[in-house]
């Protein structure tokens, strides 16, 4: 028996990227799964897995919208039944100066933005979908965090680094609410991945060649390279499932060791 076999798995920002990587691992292990994205990607994500064998439906949401997040659950019982895991992975990253536009009347829509879909985004889910997870005596949360803003940070990423850094204080406290309830909420923290939000910052940093940023990201990274989003998916099911029972209301870094250096030119 695999080990997410008849567990019913929820997870949001599954059409591309670490959310896919999930999604695919997850199917690997059996769970029974429920996509959502906001676009229709989700749909033909869901539709490929269930060709290869997967129970899977896709659910275009909107999670920083709570009446989108209790139409995704509403899907999820419809299909599957109430939830085991959920996997709160949506997110966004675009890179902006701290300091720019009107000083008189600046514009904080891109931290409005991080805000309502990378932290209100897993506060709606995880409110949506605990009443549900409680009806089986145990069940699992884990939230795509980043090492950006908990360990790490570089200019440009103010707003995506508060939000991640959020997440991980989201976790603990949740992790302490819910433990009577037998719910494990952890936290994963990837460094970089081979994402299409990598590939979108990497031109953000560089238009002309941003195939030249990721390979510098790569470079200073001890392992030479990029994360997979399925090794970050591996990652997710492991504390997913009942291998990991005993773990709770900690963050777990995958990053290849690049948040190891502690300076980029000691050494040999």
């Amino acid at each position: 028996m695999e080990k997410l076999e008849n567990k019913v798995a929820v997870i949001t920002g599954a059409s591309k990227g670490i959310g896919k990587g999930i999604a695919e691992v997850f199917a690997k292990y059996k769970a029974k799964l429920v996509l959502a994205a906001r676009g229709p990607q989700v749909l033909e994500i869901a539709d490929e897995l269930c060709a290869n064998g997967a129970e899977a439906i896709g659910v275009q949401c909107d999670v920083s919208d709570y009446k989108s997040i209790l139409n995704l659950r509403a899907k999820c019982l419809e299909k599957f039944g109430p939830a085991d895991i959920l996997v709160s992975n949506a997110g966004i990253c675009v890179l902006e100066d701290f300091i720019s536009g009107d000083d008189e009347d600046p514009d904080f829509s891109n931290r409005d933005k991080h805000f309502d879909i990378n932290v209100k985004g897993a506060w709606n889910a995880a409110r949506a979908f605990l009443p549900d997870i409680k009806t089986h005596g145990k069940g699992a949360i884990v939230v795509t965090s980043s090492v950006t803003g908990d360990m790490v940070a570089d200019p440009g990423e103010m707003a995506y680094a508060t939000s991640k850094a959020a997440l991980v204080g989201f976790t603990k406290c949740l992790a302490r609410e819910v433990a009577p309830d037998n719910i494990r909420v952890n936290a994963i923290c990837p460094g970089y991945a081979m994402t299409p939000l990598v590939e979108g910052m990497a031109k953000q940093s560089d238009p002309e060649h941003p195939e030249r940023a990721i390979q510098a990201i790569a470079s200073a990274v001890p392992l030479g390279r990029l994360a997979d989003p399925k090794e970050i998916g591996e990652l997710a099911a492991f504390l997913a499932s009942d291998e990991s029972s005993y773990i709770t209301g900690t963050q777990i870094v995958i990053d290849g060791g690049s948040t190891l250096p502690e300076t980029t030119s000691m050494g040999v």
